[in-house]
């Protein structure tokens, strides 16, 4: 059975996934983020990474909902997931 870490990096994976559907949601987050998308392939699994990726989906009520969509969760599985990657006790979305 995977830690609550593993699963709240799946779901930040599931994320960036999503994200990167849609260009001009890669566009916000890559802007946000300063990245370019070499960078982003090269860390995307890098736990501070995810974090940003799920602070992203959690910056905008829109976001939140569509992910949540998407991926068939309720909204409180992307706020819980964030709560177990790096900055979660202090996480930037309060």
């Amino acid at each position: 059975m995977p830690s609550a870490r593993d699963a709240a990096e799946a779901l930040a994976l599931s994320a960036l996934g999503w994200i990167a559907e849609d260009p001009e949601r890669i566009g916000a987050f890559l802007g946000q983020s300063g990245l370019d998308p070499d960078v982003l392939r090269a860390r995307a699994a890098d736990p501070d990474l995810l974090a940003a990726v799920l602070d992203f989906v959690l910056s905008e009520d829109a976001h939140v909902l569509g992910f949540a969509a998407h991926a068939r969760l309720r909204p409180e599985a992307v706020v819980a997931a964030r709560a177990h990657l790096p900055g979660g006790a202090d996480p930037h979305w309060t």
